[in-house]
This record gives structure tokens, sequence and C-alpha cells, in this order.
């Protein structure tokens, strides 16, 4: 049975720490996956915009449909869109970091995120080369590793996935590289999983050879087209997987939005797919 949960200790430790901070915090900097803004949202964000002010970044810019992007800015107050491979929108996102600072002192802000959404990017830009790590403050937790620059303080976090969230969650997380793949079975089942939501939800050109009626079938063409042959002409499915996985969520074969605002979600097709993980 493949695992549907993936929460390690660093996980649940990080929650808690951040939970302890929030109170001393000025700002709150969270980041998301543009392709899905509603599937990679921080399962800690509700609570902790309850008590500070949230920046939200929507990152991976450059790999996502402009029009559905550009109703993702429009419904989500404080919203920034960023390429950060490339640091294009952080100029704007410090600005606005630093509208919190009290003058006293530096502006103290959390960056945080769902693994592999671009968080460490983000904090790494933003900490800067001319950065120093700095130790214990008065009034803050001990045992967390802040960094100091420009007129920030800044915290660091583990990506943090929501251990009660349903497999299809996970499912949908993987497709980004979110989420891992032996979580929700491994790369074939991910793939195959794939194909079914881009042939039901009329994205089906975004698969790189013409769709079976079959979906592993269609993997199993994916898997010739890539070359991955072990003995006897067969396809290595797991390989074939992968390698479909990695092009999807790396923008080789497109650009796209997995949602829209108020609109089904990706996770949701799987409550009506009861086969996916079959």
């Amino acid at each position: 049975m493949p695992r549907t949960v993936w929460y390690p200790g660093h996980m649940a430790k990080g929650s808690r720490k951040l939970r302890e901070l929030a109170e001393r915090l000025d700002v709150i900097v969270e980041v998301r996956d543009s392709r899905a803004p509603s599937s990679t949202s921080s399962p800690l964000i509700k609570s902790l915009a309850k008590i500070k002010p949230v920046i939200r970044v929507l990152s991976r810019k450059d790999l996502a449909d402009p029009e559905k992007l550009a109703l993702w800015v429009n419904s989500l107050k404080f919203a920034h869109t960023a390429d950060l491979r490339k640091r294009e929108g952080i100029s704007q996102i410090r600005r606005d970091i630093l509208k919190f600072k009290p003058a006293h002192r530096e502006v103290r802000l959390a960056v945080v995120g769902i693994p592999n959404v671009g968080k460490s990017l983000l904090l790494n830009t933003l900490v800067g080369k001319s950065s120093a790590s700095v130790g214990n403050i008065p009034g803050v937790t001990k045992s967390v590793n802040w960094y100091k620059n420009e007129g920030m303080l800044i915290v660091d976090s583990p990506g943090i996935l929501d251990p009660h969230a349903e497999p299809g969650a996970h499912m949908m997380l993987s497709w980004l590289g979110c989420a891992k793949a032996d979580v929700v079975g491994g790369w074939e089942n991910s793939a195959i999983s794939l194909v079914k939501f881009l042939t039901h939800s009329g994205m089906a050109g975004m698969i790189p050879v013409e769709p079976d009626e079959i979906p592993a079938v269609t993997l199993e063409l994916i898997g010739r087209k890539y070359g991955c042959l072990i003995s006897g002409g067969r396809v290595n499915m797991e390989l074939a997987g992968q390698k479909f996985i990695e092009a999807f969520s790396s923008g080789r074969l497109g650009r796209f939005c997995l949602e829209v605002p108020g609109g089904e979600r990706a996770v949701d097709f799987h409550d009506d797919e009861a086969d996916i993980l079959d």
C-alpha cells in the first residue's frame, strides 16, 4: 500500500516553532506555486494570518498560464508574482516587507511554504551574501536560525506539508515536485494519475504522445518516446513516470495552472476518480 502521509520530525518541530514565534514577528511571507496557488498554500497560513499580516509570493510565474495567474493576483491580497531564479519581483517584495519595519529595530519575518515551492530560494535571496547568522535574541524563541540583512531579521523554517491532507492532495503535489512520489505509490502511479487528470481536464495537449484510452498504455508510449527501455524491449514504467513528471513540472511540456480562483482544484479531481490509486 502506498504511503499517503509524509511528515518527518523536522516538519513537526518547525511547525511548533513557527507557532511560538508568530507573536514576535512583524510579518509573514508565504510562498506558493503559481501553477496551483490554492493547493500549495501552507497548512499553517490560516492560523498565522490571524496573528500577523501575510505577504504572498506566487513563485514560478514563468511556468504558469499568464491569464489564469492574473486571476489569482486579483483574488489574493498582498500577492506578488516572481521568477525567483531570475530574481524578478524581488525588489517589490523587499519594499513591501520593509513597510512593516518598526522605527526602533529591524523588521522580523518568517518565510513559510510547503516543500519545493521556492521558499528557500526566496529566503536565500532576501538573506543575501552579506548577511550574518545571529545568536539568541531577547524575548524571541531560541533554537531557530535567524539571519540579519538590510533592515530585516529573517527566521528560517522547514517546508511543512499538511499531515492530515487527503491522498489526492499529495498526488497533485507530486506532479509539481512538492511531495515525494513514493508517498503516492511511486513515479508510475503519480504519472498515470497525471495522464488521467490532463485527459479529463482538456489539457491532453500537454501529453507528449497521442493518449490512449487506457492511461497505463499512454505512459508506456511516453516511456518508449523517452527511451525508458529494458531487456526484451519492455518499458521501465517507473522511469517513464519519473521522466514524464519531471518534464511536466519543469515546464518543458508547456505553461499551465491546475486551478483558478473559486473553481475546482486539481486535487478535487481525485474525489471523483476513486480508482486513482488502484
